[in-house]
C-alpha cells in the first residue's frame, strides 16, 4: 500500500537534513481556485513531491492551495514543470525566499483543510474575487508618501513585532480571523481613506482586500506578492526599503532580514534582539525572542522553570509531556508568560517554584 504521510521520527528526519550534500531551494506559493475533490489532489501531490523529495507544508482546501516548500535544486525544474501540468495551478507565481538556508522544512506535510487560510468569514456573503488593487514595490513606496495614506500590517503580533513597514498599523493579535474584525472596527470612519494592506506573501490580503471592499473602503490596495516579493524588488531595482527589520517566516528559519534595523528586543532581558526562537522544554516550545546570552544562559529555553526540566533525562521530560494539550498559539505575551512550565513543573511530582 502507497503511504501518504510522513512516519519517520522528527530527531530523525532533522538530522538527515543537516546531513544532506546538496542545495534546497526555498519558496512559496498560493492559488485560490474551486478543487472538486480535495482529499484527491492531496493524495497526488503528497505523492508527487515525496518523489522529488521536496519538504514543506502544504494546506489543501476546496477554495485552493497555501504552500511553503523547500524543494532539491536538482529537481527545481522538474518540480515547476509537474506542478504546471495542473490546470489548476498552471502558472502560479512563485515566492522565493530572501535569506536561505536550505533548513526550513525537515519533512513533506500536505494537509486537508476547511480553509487555505482560517479568517472566520463566511465567503457566500461577500465577492471573494473582488480584491483590492495590486501594488509593486514602486508603487507601494510612493502610496506610502502620499497624505492621510493608511497602511495596515495584515500579520500577527509576533510577526510585526521584528519588522514592519514606517507608519504601519500593526494590531495586538495572534491570528489573522481576530485581527480582520478588529481592523474594520478600527478604520470604520475612514473608508474614504487610501488603504494599503501587506502580509508575508500575499495570501491573506487577498482575502481580506476584497474584505474590506465589501465593508464599503473605497481605495483598496495591496501589496503584490507581500513582503519577499517586495523585498527582491527593492534589491532588484535599487529602491529605498520602507520595511524595517526581519520578515518572520512559519518555518525552521522563523525569519529572513530583510534590512539591517533591529527592532525588537529580547523577552527576558530587553537588550535589542529579533530573533525567533521555540522554548528547548519540549513540554513548552513557547514561541519568543531571545538573544545570545540569554540563549546561553538559559540553554535556549524561556525561563529558568523550563531550563530545570530540560535538564532532566528524557524519560522524565517525556512523562512531564504525556498528557499536556498541545496549544496551537503557544506565543509570547507578557500576561501568560510561563503558564505551562508552572503546569508541568506540578507534574512532575513534588517540584514546586513560583513563576
Amino acid at each position: 500500500m502507497t503511504q501518504l504521510h510522513n512516519r519517520v521520527d522528527r530527531r530523525l528526519l532533522k538530522q538527515r537534513l543537516q546531513e544532506e550534500d546538496f542545495k534546497r531551494v526555498t519558496l512559496s506559493f498560493y492559488r485560490y481556485v474551486i478543487l472538486e475533490n480535495p482529499q484527491e489532489v492531496r493524495d497526488r501531490l503528497f505523492l508527487q513531491w515525496q518523489h522529488l523529495n521536496c519538504l514543506g507544508r502544504i494546506y489543501v482546501a476546496r477554495e485552493g492551495i497555501n504552500a511553503q516548500m523547500s524543494v532539491p535544486e536538482e529537481h527545481y525544474q522538474r518540480f515547476i514543470d509537474e506542478l504546471y501540468a495542473w490546470p489548476e495551478f498552471k502558472a502560479v507565481p512563485f515566492k522565493i525566499a530572501v535569506e536561505d538556508d536550505g533548513k526550513s522544512f525537515f519533512k513533506l506535510a500536505v494537509k486537508l483543510r476547511e480553509k487555505i487560510v482560517a479568517d472566520g468569514l463566511h465567503d457566500g456573503d461577500y465577492d471573494v474575487t473582488n480584491v483590492g488593487r495590486h501594488l509593486s514595490a514602486e508603487e507601494f513606496n510612493e502610496a506610502l508618501a502620499l497624505p492621510d495614506t493608511i497602511v495596515v500590517d495584515m500579520r500577527n503580533h509576533y510577526e510585526s513585532e521584528v519588522g514592519h513597514f514606517e507608519g504601519a498599523i500593526c494590531p495586538d493579535v495572534d491570528t489573522f480571523r481576530e485581527e480582520l474584525p478588529l481592523v474594520a472596527d478600527m478604520l470604520q470612519d475612514k473608508k474614504d481613506k487610501k488603504l494599503l494592506l501587506y502580509c508575508t506573501g500575499g495570501i491573506r490580503c487577498e482575502k481580506a482586500s476584497a474584505y474590506f471592499k465589501h465593508l464599503g473602503f473605497e481605495d483598496v490596495n495591496q501589496l503584490h506578492g507581500g513582503i519577499i516579493e517586495y523585498a527582491r524588488q527593492v534589491t532588484y531595482k535599487g529602491l529605498p526599503s520602507k520595511f524595517k527589520g526581519k520578515n518572520f517566516v512559519f518555518d525552521e528559519r522563523l525569519g529572513e532580514r530583510i534590512s539591517d534595523e533591529v527592532i525588537a528586543h529580547c523577552h527576558q532581558c530587553g537588550t535589542p534582539a529579533d530573533s525567533h526562537t521555540n522554548c528547548n522544554n519540549e513540554a513548552c516550545h513557547l514561541l519568543f525572542i531571545q538573544c545570545d546570552a540569554c540563549a546561553q544562559k538559559y540553554n535556549g529555553c524561556c525561563s529558568e522553570a523550563c531550563q530545570l526540566i530540560y535538564q532532566l533525562p528524557e524519560d522524565k521530560q517525556k512523562i512531564i509531556r504525556k498528557g499536556l494539550s498541545k496549544e496551537q498559539n503557544n506565543i509570547f505575551r507578557k500576561g501568560r508568560f510561563n503558564e505551562k512550565a508552572g503546569t508541568v513543573l506540578e507534574k512532575l511530582g513534588g517540584l514546586e517554584m513560583k513563576l
